[in-house]
């Protein structure tokens, strides 16, 4: 396969297995998106979407947000991890939101990106889901997938993201990278992965992955 089929394979793959594309974090707005993204850091998006509703029934806007304490933001998001920095995060970026943006969560990514823990993965995450802007930010997932399918080299998540967006049709890139990120967790996870599922990686994986896998798994070669 040259990596133009290589390329359609994954794109008609995933299409045929998610026709319809759920998004994982759940949340109402920009806003509420942006902080559940910000949350997900770390934190598997179940446990997010367990926390988020708690929070967001004391403040699901900037101007609520600010009249909660960081400690108390801190104590009801503290199962998802890094409580500390995060709620500084929330309410430090709620409170710029309504200084300089009128309450409004802004639409480029030099003003996302200049909020309070707020990095180029969450930025990219909320112009796409919140915003329907071509983006296409790279989670844990599909860096390995992407390594998997040796459609990058990349070392990084920011040498993986150019990676994908040079391969992959620009039209595409917010219902593929949510597609790459289901198959990820359903068929091609770090940990526990059956290669006979991941028809993805079996077909066009990268030479020493598969045998890597196989010399880790001999049962697979029976």
């Amino acid at each position: 396969m040259t990596k133009q089929e290589k390329v359609e394979f994954v794109i008609n793959t995933l299409k045929d297995l998610y026709p319809e594309i759920p998004v994982p974090l759940d949340h109402k707005d920009s806003y509420t998106l942006l902080i559940a993204v910000l949350l997900s850091a770390q934190c598997t998006d179940v446990r997010v979407n367990q926390i988020t509703p708690i929070l967001f029934e004391k403040a699901d806007n900037p101007y609520d947000m600010v009249k909660l304490s960081v400690a108390e933001i801190k104590e009801i998001i503290r199962p998802c991890g890094l409580s500390p920095m995060k709620s500084k995060g929330i309410y430090g970026l709620s409170k710029i939101l309504i200084e300089k943006h009128n309450g409004e969560v802004p639409q480029t990514y030099e003003d996302l990106e200049a909020l309070p823990a707020v990095g180029h993965k969450t930025a990219s995450v909320v112009m796409s889901q919140g915003f329907g802007f071509p983006a296409f930010p790279v989670d844990t997932h599909i860096h390995r997938l992407l390594y998997r399918w040796n459609l990058t080299n990349g070392k990084n998540v920011v040498q993986t993201e150019k990676d994908a967006k040079r391969l992959f049709p620009k039209e595409i890139w917010n219902d593929l990278h949510l597609q790459i990120i289901w198959y990820g967790r359903e068929y091609s996870p770090a940990r526990g992965w059956d290669l006979e599922k991941d028809i993805i990686t079996k077909t066009i994986g990268r030479a020493s992955v598969l045998k890597e896998y196989y010399k880790n798994n001999k049962k697979a070669l029976k």
